[in-house]
């Protein structure tokens, strides 16, 4: 075959219209073998004789799209100080745009014996590992751009690709649990209709299904397994995995964007699929294994596990970070995403063993002119020491606020000493994210997420119910935060759903009115039930799909109608942090733009604040009094609020402010259904808030009467005229 010495930049296989040049980095190679596959695995080896540090490379101009590949990496094999070359095992590219097929579990996927893991394994992994695939990078976008929507703007829907459209019956069956089903127009009328501006997707990166699941009948359903940080997951496309799924996903998010909804994907830089010292070794392992794991310093066959899988990516290492800002700037510039939500943010900052915010990863972000401009997310924490870090990430960053889940289920469930730390929550946690300069925007704020209940079994068990995952229901979350309310799971007492039913209207509600970038769990705003389960990620069945033929019609409608409050009343996403605090106010001052009130309409005192038995608390939102600009830098102004949260198990009785707050107040929102919303409130008077609900009051404002352009009026303007003339 026909070899040009190539380019070493880009790594990876890059097609030009022509052919193809190949690049892969590994310091620790003697010598790197291409291998080109025909369709039935018969192998083409090309030496690979070019080599400009440490990258090894070849351009062939034959070479077209949809060809598979992989590379042999002959060099040391020498676990204990970090070397794991073997030819014998066919790795993938770590650059790799598309890959095809899956592992068919096998011990030549393994560089050891398992009756003797000192002793080498050197049967052939190709005929049992998946293929590096060449691909067509040009595409017809159709003019799209990135639509660049503010945080304050942002409504996001945390979805999986296959749970959220399997059983859609509005969707072709071949496509369901695709990415051409995710931009279907029923899924894309579905978003626009409870009022989310961005889809999340769990992770979409090619993962791994692990032998152990797969042996037990079940598989890596969530996806948290990468082991290709550039190619679409093949099988979430419709159409092949020769190069099909990038045109898929592609075609995806130009649909997406049209709709006017943003793309912001999962992804796990944090660790791979190729586990500890006892794991497969299918692509990083082989290449460099000193390179691309963090290893024990000391003995340094054995991982760095901050992640709880098996192994921890080096962030200490230039190529190692190179591979991540790469794939960043790859899905950004070539596959038009907008944004990132980064697993286990934690570990990318364990650059010396702490986490450190001023890491170089962060520093390369920060620097970067493509990546820094796009929605970064952590997940701000890691299973490793300190790895709890809400509120400590760079500014530039938001993050998933776990204090703001476990705050609102407290209050909700009905907790003492919560009320002060709840009002804090709702308000954007100025107390996290203040202090070095961020705003209410930094925090993503969240009830539930594909980790744990859902909202559904949040008001429905007390406790975990993961028999069907094979452990014997010792995976999953035990602390949940959650309450059954008399009953364990299904139930027919109307009473218990009832208070279900409301319980998660106060959950949609709290979140969507909270100041803060709201995030939805897919099937929350449906009733989504996963029968208990908490930790789905192996069921990739009706566990964990949404049962689109059993949704509750009225929970969705309400969910909708308070996303439409939202967004027709930017006092409830603010881009500031509210200037008042819980204080008492003199006589006569302005009112702030916000104020704490007491059931009998007077403000909180720090005394109330302070008691651990306040479980009901009224926030009046001053409209006039937002102090923010639009586009055009004219100050917004909108009409005030009053919200009213009653976690009480028992009704309990409010007073509205006073005339300077507003004339009147009109009933927007009741989850408890014991408000006539016909007639506004007057100033100071009273109502009753039912037990375990939420009560959402708008200022009110005398509609004025419409012109009367009727023939009656036309009459009595010429009549009058006529008889002022004969007067």
């Amino acid at each position: 075959m026909e070899t040009w010495p190539g380019s070493a930049y880009p790594l990876g296989a890059t097609y030009d219209g022509n052919g193809t040049n190949f690049a892969l980095f590994s310091e620790a190679a003697e010598r790197v073998e291409l291998c080109l596959l025909d369709e039935d695995r018969t192998e083409t080896r090309i030496q690979l004789t070019e080599v400009d540090a440490f990258v090894w490379h070849a351009y062939l101009p034959g070479v077209q799209p949809g060809q598979r590949y992989g590379f042999r990496v002959h060099g040391a094999h020498d676990p204990a100080e970090g070397l794991r070359a073997s030819p014998s095992k066919l790795l993938l590219d770590p650059y790799a745009k598309a890959i095809s097929g899956s592992l068919d579990w096998n011990p030549a996927l393994f560089s050891y014996q398992f009756d003797d893991p000192k002793k080498a394994n050197e049967n052939d992994s190709a005929p049992y590992t998946m293929l590096s695939v060449v691909i067509n990078p040009f595409f017809d976008w159709a003019g799209d751009r990135p639509l660049k929507r503010t945080y304050a703007e942002t409504v996001i829907y945390e979805a999986h690709v296959k749970g959220l459209t399997y059983t859609h019956p509005d969707i072709p069956e071949e496509d369901r649990g695709t990415y051409r089903a995710i931009a279907h127009p029923a899924i894309i009328e579905h978003l626009h209709k409870i009022g989310a501006t961005a889809i999340e997707l769990m992770p979409v990166h090619q993962f791994v299904n692990d032998d152990v699941l797969e042996q037990r009948g079940l598989a890596n359903y969530w996806g948290y397994n990468t082991i290709g940080f550039f190619a679409p997951h093949n099988r979430y496309a419709s159409g092949g995995d020769l190069g099909q799924q990038v045109q898929e996903f592609k075609g995806m998010v130009r649909d997406l964007h049209a709709a006017g909804i943003e793309v912001i994907l999962d992804v796990v830089y944090n660790h791979t699929a190729e586990g500890n010292h006892l794991g497969p070794t299918l692509s990083f392992k082989g290449i460099d294994n000193r390179t691309y794991y963090a290893l024990v310093e000391d003995d340094k066959q054995y991982y760095m596990d901050y992640t709880g899988t098996g192994n921890s990516f080096n962030v200490r290492q230039p190529h190692a970070l190179q591979l991540i800002m790469d794939s960043l700037r790859y899905w950004v510039t070539e596959m038009h995403v907008d944004g990132f939500r980064f697993d286990l943010a934690s570990a990318l900052a364990r650059e010396f063993y702490d986490v450190d915010r001023l890491s170089t990863f962060f520093e390369l972000v920060q620097q970067d002119p493509v990546v820094s401009q796009v929605k970064l997310i952590a997940e701000p924490w890691d299973v490793g020491p300190g790895g709890y870090q809400v509120g400590n990430f760079p500014p530039q960053w938001t993050e998933w606020n776990g204090k703001y889940r476990d705050t609102v289920r407290d209050f909700w469930r009905g907790e003492p000493s919560t009320l002060a730390e709840f009002a804090s929550r709702v308000t954007g946690s100025a107390d996290l994210y203040e202090h070095d300069g961020r705003r209410p925007v930094a925090s993503i704020n969240f009830v539930t997420a594909h980790d744990g209940f859902t909202l559904r079994d949040l008001v429905s068990y007390n406790e975990k119910h993961n028999d069907a995952n094979g452990e014997d229901n010792n995976d999953g979350e035990s602390h949940n935060r959650s309450y059954n309310h008399g009953a364990e799971g299904p139930t027919d007492d109307p009473a218990i759903l009832a208070v279900r039913a409301r319980q998660q209207r106060n959950f949609l509600a709290t979140l969507l009115l909270s100041q803060g970038v709201p995030m939805i769990s897919h099937g929350d705003e449906l009733g989504r039930t996963q029968r208990g389960n908490n930790n789905g990620y192996a069921q990739d069945s009706e566990i964990t799909w949404i049962d689109w033929a059993h949704i509750d019609g009225p929970l969705l409608e309400f969910t909708a109608d308070v996303a439409e409050v939202r967004k027709n009343h930017p006092i409830f996403r603010r881009s500031r942090f509210f200037d008042g605090r819980p204080a008492l106010r003199e006589e006569g001052a302005p009112l702030p733009d916000i104020e704490w009130l007491r059931p009998d309409g007077t403000v909180m005192s720090p005394d109330d604040w302070e008691t651990g038995f306040g479980r009901s608390v009224a926030m009046f939102l001053n409209g006039q009094g937002i102090r923010e600009l639009d586009a055009r830098g004219q100050r917004v102004v909108d009409s005030s609020f009053v919200l009213v949260f009653n976690a009480h198990d028992g009704e309990v009785v409010f007073t509205t402010p006073s005339e300077e707050h507003a004339p009147g107040w009109d009933v927007v929102i009741d989850t408890g259904g014991a408000l006539d919303r016909r007639a506004p409130l007057e100033p100071k008077s009273e109502f009753t808030v039912a037990a375990r609900s939420l009560v959402l009051l708008c200022s009110h404002v005398d509609e004025e009467p419409e012109p009367d352009n009727s023939v009656e009026a036309s009459v009595a303007v010429m009549t009058g005229s006529a008889s002022e003339e004969t007067a």
